[in-house]
């Protein structure tokens, strides 16, 4: 078994709070599914504001700003034999029902000293 993560962007931004609280219950049933089967490790939600550090001068900004359906949304970690298995498994995610996506990629694990 291998980790991938997940980066969500777009999907259900904004809503009624019933709406919103229906949805993120879909949510927490795909997650609850997956780590029943032993493959979620972690995930949250990420806050639309921050800061982005560039460049060799550290510059520092407000950010992210880009369009919506670009901004990542939030992340999860799963493991999955490959990546295959892993992209079918993202097809579970209630972002779909949103128009969002899930960017899946293998996460490399490096030495630790």
């Amino acid at each position: 078994m291998a980790d991938f993560a997940y980066l969500f962007r777009g999907g259900l931004t904004q809503g009624s709070p019933e709406e919103l609280a229906k949805h993120m219950e879909k949510w927490g049933v795909w997650m609850k599914e997956l780590g029943a089967r032993g493959l979620f490790k972690a995930g949250e939600p990420l806050e639309a504001a921050g800061k982005v550090v560039r460049g060799t001068k550290k510059s520092i900004t407000d950010g992210p700003y880009a369009e919506a359906k670009d901004l990542v949304g939030g992340f999860m970690i799963v493991s999955a034999k490959d990546i295959a298995e892993a992209t079918e498994l993202s097809k579970g995610c209630p972002i779909f029902e949103h128009d969002g996506s899930v960017e899946v990629r293998p996460v490399r694990m490096m030495q630790r000293p």
